[in-house]
């Protein structure tokens, strides 16, 4: 087995790329990250979606490409350069995308849960993380990534994971997964 052939790449990846790289933006997620996304998103049919972190959008042309016709995908980017790469390439009328204060957004949030989110950001991640579990249905996944040092890591950030991890660890209406892979990915399923 190979897992560096990565197949059927969304087609809007490589613009997506190419202009994260003219950007200079630093915070996208991988190939490896993107394709799990993709066969999870398969998972769940007629699913609702939340990308906490839209970013440029790599991460959210792979999820969108494991959406049936019936699934939808909110994502919440609050920087407005980053979440217009996302509009421009990626038209699908699956897709909502909120620029917002994801902080905001989560307190305010009082519609129907998700079956999948997908925490790419501090909120959601290392913040507000029991408002954002309470918003993901029972048998829902709730994926991270960058659980391994990363070269953009601000000082002090590793104690902010490690401690982060523990927590989840210590859940018992969790089920996680860790992955020593791609960037350190944690699958979490809640009970």
């Amino acid at each position: 087995m190979n897992d560096t052939l990565i197949t059927r790449i969304p087609t809007e990846y490589e613009h997506i790329k190419e202009a994260t790289n003219d950007l200079k933006f630093t915070m996208a997620s991988d190939l490896y990250t993107g394709s799990l996304l993709k066969t999870l998103a398969a998972s769940k049919p007629a699913g609702r979606f939340l990308e906490l972190g839209t970013g440029t959008g790599l991460a959210t042309a792979w999820i969108v490409s494991g959406l049936d016709t019936k699934s939808s995908l909110v994502t919440i980017e609050n920087n407005e350069l980053l979440i217009d790469v996302a509009k421009k390439y990626i038209s699908d009328s699956k897709v909502e995308f909120v620029l917002a204060d994801a902080y905001k957004w989560i307190k305010n949030y009082n519609e129907e849960k998700f079956d999948f989110i997908f925490a790419d950001a501090m909120p959601g991640k290392y913040d507000l993380f029991e408002e954002t579990i309470d918003i993901l249905k029972s048998g829902g996944f709730y994926i991270i990534d960058d659980m391994l040092p990363q070269p953009n890591w601000p000082f002090g950030h590793e104690e902010k994971v490690n401690d982060f991890i523990n927590k989840l660890e210590e859940r018992t209406d969790l089920l996680i997964t860790k992955l020593n892979w791609s960037t350190g990915i944690i699958i979490v399923v809640k009970k």
